[in-house]
C-alpha cells in the first residue's frame, strides 16, 4: 500500500486563514457604527472626544493582552497557523455590547453607552493587533518566514 501526502492543507485548515480577516470585518463594523455615533456625541457636547480617546486607549492593552486566550494551533507540514474561538472573548463583548443597549436604548444613558463603545473598540483594536503580531511570530519561530519579514 502506498500512501501518498499532500503539501496541500485540509479544507478546514484553509478556512481558518481567514479568521483574522474575520475579525478585522467585524471590528470595522463595530468601527464605522460605533464611531458614527460617537462623533455625534462628541459634536453634540454629549462626551468630551478626551474622555473618548482616554477610555479607547486605556482599553487597548487589555485587548492586547487578551490576544494570549486565543488558541492557536501550528500546522508544520502545511505552514499554516490556525485560530480557534475564543469564549472568553466573545462574552465579554457581548456583555459590553447589552450593557451599551441598556444604557443608550433602556435607561437612557448616553454617556455611560459611549464609554462601553469606547471600552469595546479599545479591547477590539487591541486584541487584532495582538493577534496579528502573535502569529506573525509564531510564522518567524516556524520558520514559515524569514525574520526581516516585518521590519
Amino acid at each position: 500500500m502506498i500512501v501518498i501526502q499532500s503539501h496541500e492543507p485540509p479544507k478546514f485548515i484553509q478556512r481558518s486563514q481567514a479568521k483574522i480577516w474575520i475579525r478585522t470585518a467585524i471590528l470595522a463594523v463595530f468601527g464605522i457604527l460605533f464611531g458614527i455615533t460617537l462623533f455625534r456625541d462628541m459634536l453634540g457636547g454629549v462626551i468630551p472626544w478626551l474622555v473618548v480617546i482616554a477610555v479607547i486607549v486605556a482599553s487597548l492593552p487589555l485587548g492586547f493582552w487578551m490576544r494570549r486566550l486565543v488558541p492557536m494551533k501550528v500546522h508544520s507540514n502545511s505552514r499554516f497557523i490556525t485560530l480557534s474561538f475564543d469564549k472568553t472573548y466573545f462574552i465579554l463583548i457581548w456583555l459590553l455590547v447589552i450593557a451599551k443597549a441598556i444604557f443608550s436604548y433602556l435607561l437612557h444613558l448616553p454617556i455611560p453607552a459611549d464609554v462601553f463603545m469606547c471600552i469595546i473598540l479599545g479591547l477590539m483594536s487591541g486584541r487584532l493587533s495582538g493577534i496579528c503580531l502573535r502569529v506573525h511570530r509564531l510564522k518567524v519561530e516556524n520558520g514559515f518566514l524569514e525574520r526581516h519579514a516585518l521590519a
